[in-house]
This record gives structure tokens, sequence and C-alpha cells, in this order.
């Protein structure tokens, strides 16, 4: 009997940290089975996981040293015939056909003797493929670089050879106890006059002032080449080449060298939850009617983004897609990825529906071609670099996202808490600030699984486009366009920067073991984001970034800047995100006032709006002396000096307990250290 209880199969470890899942226990252990055989699978039959992941090296353009020349491969299995044609052939589709291969690939040589003068970096190429649904001029699946021609708007594929690029800093890795602080920034809108900004324009003047910042971790969106420069990235066409409309790879290579030797790892927002429809420039009907890459049929076309759903069962498809990560780990040197649309991947419903139980998670709306994806994704992210980050953008919170694929998860190392900014928004359209409960703000920023880490953030692009508004809109509207000099008193402003710094402030300390923030949101940017459109004229006055507001001193802009930066530099000296977990020690409804403690720092939030209370008593959970070490009230972040930093309290007994007595001003949030025992002293009678 004993030896039976030895020989019995233990659960899960995601099972046995949460016994709700127990009725789903049999799932998970499917699930990773799956994902072991799949494995073996890959080991076996594919030269392991490295090998299928290096399609990038097989397919498009590869220099063959031995041969001296390129070769160019293709995958499409259903094609009749398959040409190469560009500058060096005079477009003759003729000239230069592939032959092909029982596995359905593509291929031919070019001699370098014979095509040296000719296939030069940057040559234009195109393929001509023939099959059941015409002869269609295709870009190459694999290509490194797409162009738009400015007057006939087609697009073609270039010729690049390898990059003889030289890094600085080749050296530069995350540690293992890295802390992601993230700057979320979109390259071509970075730049002031709104002009479409390059790689280079970023490095040089955006990346000075992130680093200024303190953050330590730029998340780099629209990277992957796409056809609509207003669908900011999101709806990709060519997934192995950087966006040509903000330079050459070699000029990303660039951007990301001088981000390592700046110390700030470089995080790129992948999409692979979807792609753009068009056949011209894109995937879609690549090798004839029936879709080699994406769902056939009606269920491969997203319901609400207009675009392609990517088959995830296919081991082509696989293979692409992990081959893809591996080539911008390689090439580019990126530090991890944001994957874009987790949700929509997961779920046949893409998301469309309440997850209101354990049940929504684990049944048949749930596409478990992609789980497997994703768990063969990160797995492969984390045996090229250990500490590489890996984030889901996923509002389902699917269990176990965040756990390691053996345990029984999907493998992420972080998840975006996506429901913050929407609580946030709801609080500030719907609720005065007198009917803040401030039970339900300590709650909600804590509302995420034990042992599964997650992304803070206030606000983040979403909230910064058209047809949305910033925390900073929805705080002060327009008064910022008339009341933000420092000679201009307004009290909607005043109220407006108070809580601005206290809702960051709050969301950092409770929301997450990271934290993100959306470019020019941390010195609350006058304006939403409008990409050029029909709508307004093509216009890009407003796909820009206004950066000399918070250097203009006479503009309030500054004070949050200012806030910003030393509440980084805060949690970078302090290490508050790897502090224990909160713990609340007053909810105080009637003055409005959130006190918890982290370690040996203690955080206080006054929330209402007028009243200052001279001697606030509250518990502490050590006695001794605590002197203020952060405030939001300093004049230099826009404060009123009511409270200064190194002012020191101790605590007091009352009936056993330990307790601090402070001032707390209205609006304002101020934190304590621990900083040593008290004297004895005479304990105060209880009241």
């Amino acid at each position: 009997m004993e030896e039976k209880e030895k020989t019995e199969k233990q659960p899960l470890a995601i099972v046995r940290d949460d016994p709700w899942l127990a009725p789903h226990a049999q799932y998970l252990e499917n699930r990773l089975e799956w994902y072991r055989k799949h494995m073996r699978f890959i080991e076996e039959h594919c030269n392991g996981l490295g090998y299928f992941a290096s399609g990038h090296r097989y397919f498009g353009f590869n220099y063959d040293p031995q041969k001296k020349g390129w070769w160019f491969r293709e995958y499409a299995p259903s094609a009749q015939s398959v040409s190469l044609m560009g500058d060096f052939n005079g477009w003759d589709a003729e000239k230069n056909p592939l032959t092909r291969l029982e596995s359905g690939t593509w291929e031919t040589f070019l001699d370098e003797n014979t095509y040296r003068e000719r296939l030069t970096p940057f040559s234009k190429v195109k393929l001509r493929i023939v099959s059941d649904n015409g002869a269609l001029d295709r870009i190459p699946a694999y290509i490194r670089r797409v162009i738009q021609d400015p007057e006939t708007f087609d697009f073609a594929g270039q010729f690049l050879p390898e990059s003889s690029f030289r890094w600085e800093n080749p050296g530069f890795r995350l540690s293992e106890d890295f802390t992601p602080l993230i700057y979320e920034a979109h390259p071509g809108m970075a730049t002031e006059d709104g002009h479409v900004g390059s790689w280079r324009e970023f490095a040089d003047t955006v990346l000075p002032k992130i680093s200024y910042l303190g953050y330590n971790t730029l998340q780099l969106m629209a990277v992957q080449e796409h056809p609509y420069y207003g669908s900011f990235g999101y709806h990709v066409s060519n997934f192995f080449a950087p966006s040509s409309r903000f330079g050459t790879p070699d000029d990303l290579r660039y951007l990301i060298d001088t981000a390592h030797g700046m110390g700030i790892a470089v995080v790129m927002d992948l999409v692979h939850s979807h792609a753009v429809k068009n056949r011209a420039e894109g995937l879609c009907e690549f090798d004839g009617k029936r879709e080699l890459y994406f769902v056939d049929g009606p269920s491969g076309n997203h319901p609400g983004w207009d675009s392609k759903l990517f088959d995830y069962g296919k081991m082509y498809v696989q293979q692409f897609l992990l081959s893809n990560i591996a080539y911008w780990m390689e090439e580019f040197r990126f530090d991890g990825f944001r994957f874009d649309g987790v949700t929509s991947m997961l779920y046949y419903h893409h998301g469309n529906q309440a997850f209101d139980s354990y049940d929504k998670y684990f049944g048949k709306d749930t596409d478990n071609s992609a789980v497997l994806y994703l768990q063969t994704a990160n797995t492969l992210i984390r045996s090229r670099y250990p500490t590489a980050l890996s984030i889901a953008e996923d509002m389902s919170g699917m269990p176990g996202a965040c756990r390691p694929v053996e345990e029984g998860g999907l493998g992420f190392g972080y998840r975006l808490a996506m429901g913050l900014p929407d609580y946030w928004i709801r609080l500030l359209r719907d609720r005065r600030d007198e009917d803040w409960d401030m039970e339900q703000m300590y709650y909600t920023l804590l509302n995420r699984r034990r042992g599964e880490a997650n992304i803070a953030y206030v606000e983040s692009h979403d909230q910064a486009l058209v047809g949305d508004k910033t925390v900073a809109f929805w705080l002060m509207d327009s008064h910022m366009y008339t009341s933000m000099s420092v000679f201009t008193p307004d009290p909607v402003i005043d109220r407006g920067l108070a809580l601005h710094k206290m809702i960051r402030l709050v969301t950092l300390s409770l929301g997450g073991e990271g934290y993100l923030n959306f470019m020019g949101n941390e010195f609350g940017h006058p304006e939403w984001i409008d990409f050029p459109r029909e709508g307004n004229g093509w216009s890009t006055k407003y796909a820009r970034r206004q950066w000399s507001l918070p250097d203009t001193d006479h503009l309030k802009y500054k004070f949050l800047r200012e806030f910003d930066r030393r509440m980084i530099g805060f949690e970078k000296q302090t290490g508050l995100l790897r502090l224990p977990f909160p713990r609340l020690l007053n909810a105080d409804q009637t003055n409005k006032v959130l006190i918890f403690s982290r370690g040996k720092y203690v955080f206080l939030f006054s929330f209402s709006p007028q009243k200052s209370i001279e001697d606030y008593e509250f518990f502490v959970p050590q006695g001794g002396n605590y002197r203020i070490v952060f405030s939001s009230d300093d004049p230099e972040t826009g404060g009123f000096s009511r409270v200064r930093e190194g002012y020191r309290f101790t605590s007091f007994e009352k009936d056993g307990v330990d307790f601090l007595s402070v001032y707390l001003p209205s609006r304002m949030c101020m934190v304590l250290e621990r900083v040593g025992d008290a004297p004895k002293k005479k304990a105060r009678k209880g009241k």
C-alpha cells in the first residue's frame, strides 16, 4: 500500500497551487503530453528545435560559400510553377524558373560570377507564382526588406546580402533578477514635427530621453513590415522584414546596439496573432486558392480585425513563425518579445465572451494548436536566451499563461495587466473623487494570480489613440490647452497633476512585477494619436510626440516628467517590485486614505479632494523610526511643499500595537522607510 502511494502520480504544479483547477487536471495533463510528443517529433524528425526554427537560413536568399553564389528557395507546394524576377534579370519571369523538390519547396541557384554585377544590395525582386488562382506576382515569404514605390504604390522585395554591421555592445544580456520597466514606443511617430521618423533618429534623439527617465526596457512597436502605416504595425505583411519606412535593417541594428550601450533592453512587439489580408504584399492565397499559411475558409478571417488567421496546426506554419522568432533574436539581438493578440490566438471566439469560470479557459472554444505553438515558442526563446523577456498580451487571464510549460503553463514570463487601464478609465469617467472606494482600488490593483508575473500600467498606446482618451485628458481635458503655464493657476490642472502622479505610483506599487508607460504619457502628452488616413486628409500632424513641452520651463508638463523620472528611480533604488507582496494597513473610506506596506516601506495615498489631516494615526507592522523617502508634494514635481523628504516619524504604542502619526495633506502620496528602532516611549492610551 505504501509503495502504491509513493508511485502515485503527482498533480501538475499549476494544479497543486490552485485546487480550483482540479476539474481540469486531466486536460492540463493531456495538453502537456501533447507538447512533449510535439517536441519529441521535432527532435526525432526535424533535427531538433534549433534546426526546425532555422527556416530563414534555408528559405529566401542564402549565400553558399562553397558553391559561391546564392540559393533562393520558397515553399509553395500547390504552385504549378515559380519564377524569380527582378532588376537582376530585367523582370523577365522566363529567365530564372525555380525547380520543384519533392517536399513542395522550389529552388534556384544564382552563381556569384554570373550575377555579381546585377544582383546588388537592394536590388528589387518578386516571384511569379502560377497556380489555381492564376499567375500572380508575389513577394517572397522570407524576404528581409520590402519597399513601396511612392508613385505607383507597388511593393517589391529587395535582395540583401549578409549584414556587415559591427556590434559595439555584443555582450549585453539581461540578469536573472531583471525587473522590466518598459517604455513603449513607436519609431515613426516619435518626431516633434510629425514627419515619419527613422530608426536612427529614434536612437539618437529618443533613446537619451528614455535613458534619462530611467526605464530599462524599450518595447518597440511597428517593427515588422506593414503596408498601412495607420495600422500601428499590427497588419503585418512581411514577417522577416523590418519596416523600410523607418530605414534599413542595419539602421534597426544601430538602434538596438545603441540601446544596449545605454543598458536598455529592447523587446519587439511581435505580431503572430494575425496577418494583413492583402494578396499583393502578404501571404494570403500564396500558392493557390487554398490557404497555405492561414486557416482555410471563412474561419480564417478575423471578424474584428479584417485580417487573416494563421493555422497553427500546420507544421510549416509553426516552422515559419518559430524561425521568425529565431531570426529577430539572431539577426537583431532583441532581448525578448511582447506577443500581440494572445487572447485572439487562444480561443476560436478570439476573446469575444466573458471569462467568468475556469471552464471558459479549457473547453471546446480553446484552440489547442495555438496553445501548442505558444508553448513551443516560449521554449525556443528560453533555449536561445534564458533570461529573455516573453510577455503575453492576454486579457482572458488564462491560468498558467505565465507558468513554465513543464508545470502545466504556456511558458510566458509576464502578462500585461490589461484590466488596470480599464479600471482607471471607468473610475475617472463614472465616479466623483468623493466616491472613490479605497478598498476596491487596493484589491483591484492586486487582482492577479499569485506566482504569475504581471506588467502593470495605467495606460498604453491603446488609450492614446483617436477614439479614446489618455488619463491626462480624462483629468484635465481642454484646460491643458489654456492653463499649463506655471503663471496660470487652475484648480482643474492642480487636481489633474496631483492625481496623474498618484495614479501612477499606486499602480506601480501594487499592480504587478513590472511596469509599462507609453511614450509621452509620462508627461501628460496633450494630444491623441491620429495616423495619416483619408478622414484627416492623410495628415501626420497628430502622429507625433511634442518632446519640447516638458523641456519648456514655464509649462507644467515638466512636473509630470520629473515625477515619473523620480518614481522610476525610486523603484530601481529600492527594488520595489521584488519586495514582499503588499500588506493593507488602512483603507479609510471616510478620509479617502489608502495605506499599505511592502518590506520596510510604507505607502500613504490621500485621495481626499480637500481634507488635510494634521495628526493622522495608523497601524504599522513594525515599530521604529520612519522617514519620508519619496513624495508627490515636492515643488519640482508640481507639489506644494506640505511635506518634505527626510522628515522622520517615530512610532508609538497604543493598546499594545505600533502606530505612526503623520501630517497627511490632501491629494498627495508619500513613501516612508523604516530606518531603525525607536527609543522606548510611553504608550498612548487608546481613543
